[in-house]
């Protein structure tokens, strides 16, 4: 069990190079891993293992629907490809072609998106999906995966090239916070229990994930417990851990970097309903679009700030009476 006194910043990384790293270990490990880009060599942190296996590199060019048709014939031929762009043109502009030649046929391609959600920051709206999670939650099959930092990307990379089927990994581009330990193991669909606490659950994934640690320093100075929990796994669902927080605390906050509909909270919400209706607080994006600014702007903004979390847990726990 971690704790809050253990969870501390050695530095900032950004995701998306705890992609790369991961890569090169998996690519070390499995001689079939494949990577394919869509012309973001560089932006996907990929230099080391392109470097060190040119012949298994593919460059596929702006031309994202091809990508994921060449995945999937190469995963019929026992590779384990990996295409890499950004999250936007990884799930909207394919979407047609993930499900019909890569979740249909259960395919074991692994679709690794980055600059995903409003930390994007300044390249607007076009670019910040922030309904991705969503779509591919709903494809039949698919693993979801939204690690927090650099450690935990780079140890979900290396797990995803062991698991057979398709799998959507999410990362982002800013740089920020590593304070899982290097060494943690990342099992899929097993949650992390990151603190152990009394009066209100919170469910936090991706970058959200740090801002609910600061949170729950916050709540605990005004002698509120958080039992904290990350999510990175959002499909499929730890719901045994899920469930047993909301009987513990009997109040449920979720928090992500993506719209209140279809993503971690919902899940959440759906889970929950089944087995243990709860009041539960969503901090996520309000139905909108993004726009250009910083990703600590854009987060303030949208009402994903440290402060939004500490406000929505103070609701959960009121709403108990």
């Amino acid at each position: 069990m971690l704790s809050l006194d253990k969870l501390q910043s050695t530095g900032k990384k950004a995701t998306r190079d705890g992609f790369g790293a991961g890569l090169k270990a998996a690519g070390d490990k499995h001689d079939n891993v494949i990577m394919l880009t869509a012309d973001l060599r560089g932006s996907m942190k990929s230099e080391d293992f392109i470097t060190t296996y040119p012949d298994r590199f593919v460059q596929c060019g702006i031309s994202e629907a091809n990508m994921m048709g060449v995945a999937a014939g190469l995963a019929t031929a026992g590779k384990i490809p990996m295409t890499t762009t950004f999250a936007n043109f990884s799930t909207g502009r394919v979407y047609d072609q993930i499900r019909q030649s890569i979740a249909y046929s259960d395919k074991n391609v692994k679709i690794c998106a980055s600059h995903a959600g409003l930390t994007l920051g300044e390249d607007g709206a076009t670019h910040q999906i922030l309904e991705d999670i969503g779509m591919m939650r709903m494809l039949p099959g698919m693993t979801v995966i939204n690690p927090c930092d650099y450690n935990q990307t780079k140890a979900a990379v290396q797990a995803i090239a062991e698991h057979h089927g398709p799998v959507y990994l999410r990362f982002g581009r800013p740089g920020w916070p590593i304070f899982i330990p290097e060494d943690q193991e990342f099992v899929i669909g097993k949650a992390l229990h990151l603190n152990e606490g009394s009066d209100v659950s919170i469910f936090a994934t991706g970058h959200l994930v740090w801002y609910a640690i600061e949170a729950a320093r916050e709540l605990a100075k005004e002698g509120i417990s958080v039992d904290l929990i990350n999510i990175h796994t959002i499909k499929p669902l730890d719901e045994e851990a899920v469930i047993a927080s909301a009987k513990k605390t009997g109040a449920v906050v979720s928090c992500e970097e993506h719209n209140k509909y279809g993503g971690l909270g919902s899940a959440i919400s759906e889970c929950l309903s089944m087995n243990h209706p709860t009041r539960q607080e969503f901090v996520a994006t309000d139905d909108t679009f993004g726009e250009s600014g910083t990703a600590e702007q854009l987060l303030d903004k949208y009402g994903l700030g440290i402060k939004d979390i500490v406000a929505a847990a103070k609701r959960a726990v009121a709403a108990k009476g």
